[in-house]
């Protein structure tokens, strides 16, 4: 980490138009609808920190994981359909990460504990499926393909008791790999 970053609060600048373009919004927190600032978003720039964006207002939708860097057209660059409608700040997290997942909803069927990221649950576990998780300390992305693949979910600690009920898609989402989000994005 570098220790000049330490203080800087996390800052995403979101645009109308490509390239930067157009008017702009300057966002530092969670916006659950960027309607009221932005007629659309079709750029963006985060100067500091993580941020996830998502395609539906209210933190709903496909999501996408944004660290530092420039999204002059992300739509192109991420196989986006739509545009950003609304942003979580993801918060630092130091100190261990800690998960665990379930085979099934509700936490049931095999378990596993995880404290670093897996990049394909099937070959390491000899789990076909995840379809609940607990996860007791940092922040994760989780993935639908192994290899940090596909559409992906941001899971901060809390209970996630069904993930065929979180609203991703017409069949919810099963999850293959997971990643732990670390200090480095910053």
């Amino acid at each position: 980490m570098n220790p000049s970053n330490m203080g800087m609060m996390n800052k995403i600048i979101f645009y109308e138009e490509r390239n930067f373009q157009g008017r702009s919004y300057e966002c530092m927190s969670d916006c659950p609808d960027m309607s009221s600032y932005l007629n659309r978003c079709h750029s963006c720039r985060v100067e500091s920190g993580c941020f996830m964006v998502y395609d539906r207002t209210n933190f709903m939708g496909n999501q996408y994981f944004m660290r530092r860097g420039e999204y002059a057209d992300y739509m192109s660059m991420m196989g986006m359909s739509d545009c950003i409608r609304s942003c979580r700040m993801i918060p630092m997290h130091r100190g261990s990460y800690r998960m665990r997942i379930y085979e099934r909803e509700n936490f049931m069927g095999q378990m596993y504990e995880m404290m670093e990221d897996c990049e394909n649950i099937m070959d390491r576990f000899s789990m076909s499926n995840c379809m609940s998780c607990n996860v007791m300390e940092g922040h994760w992305l989780m993935y639908e393909q192994p290899h940090f693949r596909g559409r992906m979910m941001y899971m901060r600690p809390g209970e996630y008791r069904s993930f065929m009920s979180m609203g991703m898609g017409m069949s919810g989402m099963r999850f293959m790999s997971m990643r732990r989000i670390m200090d480095s994005c910053y």
